[in-house]
């Protein structure tokens, strides 16, 4: 089997070029290169060093991945017939895809590989940044970056960004965490003679006339936790100094018990911001929830429970399990299926065998409304259920018949218990219908409140106080705000 040897030109000139390298590439009979557009290049053509370029397999693709797999698969037809050099910008193993898909070719016996030296452009980058890699960088790719590949606290150094298009995309991924006027530093053949080094704002990243081939971006490390606000690990900080001994005494004194109701409430507002189709609202309200689940993962932490890294690991475990159709072989038919094999799932993870009682773990102490929608919705499961929605009908019709009754010659024990029938008739109602009976009730509230507050702003604005008014006139303002809300 032929030999295919992949070589590194450096990342500077001709002067920095390593002695063996150049001293390998001159014997070598059969020389292809990625790219001609490499300073090297033009020195070694000059010496009377032939070599064949790929960049004619550019001009056909309009994405860099299809182009290093031609070029790949171009190479292992070539060695097919002779053995050949493949020589690369920088070292070979450090951000060259094309290498990568010769090594997954050499790991399946279709060639033989040998991969030589050859200067990588970060040693260069590093010394023109006066920057210590071991206080952490990341080496991003500018093609396929995403935002939440970025540690805002490392160094990060963005290769690929060889014109404005690509600096382009750059600057949008970027300003998804980063102030648009954070320093940015456009490094451009570092280690050479034409060496460049200009910081600009993020926002005029695209704007800079020395973006080429040689070009990487370099992004500082944030110091100040402002510079960092949609960064998780910024709010993980905050929570943790508001509970520390220096934070926040408030903060300090929390349990998880005392921060009970206010999970629900901001659970509640949140909603309401849902039903109010508010997105402004949804951002705020989503973060009063995220600060509850904050908090209560600091205070395990603090009390050497849990951490928050366990609550991501539960939760992320269970989802990957109760989703076999997604991260498994499992395959379903529509969303029917996938309910039921998620709780399939979950009573084989809780080791429930059939022996349980049916409505244990469904009643919840917050709130009794939830709990009667959870039992009747568990005894629909067994069969134990009206067959369809006019007998649910019929059975609130005689329930509040009854209660009409009691009423009328009841006694207030009686008269609680049939009306606790009606309701429960009620949430079997919004059952059939797929309406949460919880949130019907918190909306009804909201609704309320927001009404009532318009007909007490009328009655101030008026002069007056309640008792001036009669109650056709105070539901003429309910009327009023009932209108407005309509738009009429």
């Amino acid at each position: 089997m032929n030999q295919l040897t992949v070589i590194g030109l450096g990342a500077a000139d001709f002067e920095q070029m390593q002695m063996g390298v150049y001293k390998k590439i001159k014997a070598a009979k059969i020389l292809y290169v990625r790219t001609e557009d490499h300073p090297v290049l033009q020195d070694l053509k000059q010496e009377g060093i032939e070599f064949k370029s790929f960049d004619e397999v550019y001009m056909k693709y309009g994405t860099f991945g299809p182009v290093y797999e031609e070029i790949a698969e171009r190479l292992i037809e070539a060695v097919k017939v002779e053995d050949i050099m493949y020589a690369v910008p920088g070292h070979p193993l450090v951000a060259e895809q094309t290498v990568q898909h010769l090594i997954e070719a050499d790991s399946q016996g279709k060639i033989k590989l040998v991969i030589e030296g050859g200067q990588s452009f970060l040693d260069p980058i590093f010394g023109a940044l006066k920057i210590d890699p071991i206080e952490g960088f990341q080496l991003l790719d500018g093609t396929s970056m995403s935002m939440h590949d970025i540690n805002m606290r490392q160094h990060i150094l963005i290769a690929q960004v060889y014109d404005s298009f690509s600096a382009s995309e750059v600057k949008l991924t970027l300003m998804e965490k980063y102030r648009d006027d954070y320093p940015v530093t456009i490094v451009t053949a570092a280690g050479s003679s034409q060496e460049q080094l200009r910081t600009v704002p993020l926002y005029e990243l695209d704007q800079s006339a020395e973006i080429n081939n040689l070009t990487t971006v370099y992004v500082p490390p944030v110091t100040a936790d402002e510079d960092a606000l949609r960064d998780w690990v910024t709010f993980r900080q905050i929570i943790a100094k508001l509970r520390g001994p220096e934070g926040c005494p408030w903060d300090q004194k929390q349990t998880h018990e005392s921060l009970k109701k206010y999970l629900l409430e901001e659970a509640h507002e949140f909603l309401a911001a849902v039903d109010a189709e508010d997105d402004f609202a949804m951002v705020e309200e989503l973060g009063d929830v995220l600060l509850q689940v904050f908090l209560h993962a600091q205070i395990g932490e603090d009390n050497g429970y849990f951490t928050l890294e366990e609550v991501l690991a539960s939760i992320s475990e269970k989802m990957i399990r109760r989703h076999p159709h997604v991260f498994g072989d499992v395959s379903v038919e529509d969303a029917d299926t996938v309910v039921a094999n998620w709780e399939a799932i979950k009573k084989e993870e809780k080791g429930e065998t059939g022996d349980e009682p049916l409505l244990k773990n469904e009643y919840r102490p917050e709130s009794a409304l939830q709990t009667s929608y959870n039992y009747q919705k568990k005894a629909a499961t067994v069969g134990f259920d009206w067959p369809n929605v006019k007998d649910a009908w019929d059975k609130f019709t005689e329930e509040w018949q009854e209660f009409r009754e009691e009423i009328s010659s009841g006694e207030a024990t009686s008269r609680m218990d049939e009306f606790g029938d009606v309701l429960f008739t009620l949430v079997n109602l919004a059952r059939f219908y797929k309406i949460s009976p919880e949130e019907a009730m918190l909306h009804a509230n909201e609704k309320f409140a927001r009404r009532f507050n318009f007909v007490e702003n009328s009655v101030k604005n008026s002069g007056k106080t309640f008792s001036d008014f009669t109650l056709d006139e105070l539901d003429s303002f309910w009327d009023e705000a009932k209108r407005l809300e309509k738009g009429e």
